[in-house]
């Protein structure tokens, strides 16, 4: 049983990610991190690579959208673990096309990852977190499942959902003191997203009524405000941070 704060986060290497699970780790937390199939060498390089220990971090291995051998999955790594402090969703995949020629395997793929996996990690954390009596859930979301995006019907549908999800735990959660809430990020500066051309980059700045995008660290920085003890009477919440890009 670790004497450690934890947190489960999937999507927990690379980008927005990486700066959730740093911070966290900064805050005392131990990191339990659902990951793609792979060498376990390869992953302990990479948190090296990083600069993470790879003793802040539990593996659970596998596909997400494979529900019930991730459920098991995930309900060991609680029980090594002992409890479960802190959940973040920010695994997700986009699949761009116009939805006149969207295929359905690509609005598929993008429902069954952004969403659907939503229920084979959640359940299990919060079900631990109401028998403790305590727990942070976070989701990633973004600022166009609030406003639509041009080309991104399968990906604004899913992150919209995560918002209406996040509602109704926070009401089922309310009185055993587990609190859910939204980060909804804007354009963000990413390893993905700083990789196009210069002229795109600046084209998207020049939409942003801050002219610049987001850090990393300012969407994890949102993340560690929803999870601290502050915060035992924020639920429901959705916080944006997008530079004004979407203001309702």
């Amino acid at each position: 049983m670790s004497e450690k704060k934890i947190a489960l986060v999937t999507g927990a290497l690379g980008g927005i990610g990486s700066e959730i699970s740093r911070s966290l780790i900064a805050e005392g937390y131990k990191i339990i991190a659902t990951h793609v199939p792979r060498e376990e060498a390869r992953e302990v390089k990479r948190l090296k690579d990083e600069g993470f220990n790879e003793y802040d971090f539990r593996f659970v291995f596998g596909d997400l959208t494979n529900h019930e051998t991730m459920t098991t999955a995930i309900n060991e790594a609680i029980e090594a673990e002992g409890r479960v402090d802190v959940l973040v969703n920010n695994a997700g995949v986009t699949r761009d096309a116009v939805f006149k020629k969207m295929s359905y395997e690509h609005w598929s793929d993008v429902l069954d990852i952004n969403l659907k996996t939503l229920f084979t990690v959640t359940q299990p954390v919060f079900n631990k977190m109401l028998e403790q009596k305590s727990g942070r859930i976070v989701c990633i979301s973004s600022v166009n499942g609030i406003k639509g995006q041009f080309g991104q019907a399968n990906y604004a549908a899913t992150k919209a959902g995560m918002i209406g999800f996040i509602k109704s735990l926070a009401l089922e959660g309310a009185r055993s003191g587990v609190t859910a809430n939204v980060v909804a990020p804007g354009y963000t500066a990413t390893p993905m997203v700083t990789a196009m051309r210069e002229d795109v980059i600046k084209s998207i700045e020049a939409q942003i009524p801050a002219q610049r995008l987001a850090t990393p660290e300012e969407i994890a920085a949102a993340v560690m405000y929803l999870v601290s003890d502050q915060t035992g009477y924020v639920t429901s919440e959705t916080l944006s941070v997008n530079g004004g890009l979407y203001m309702q």
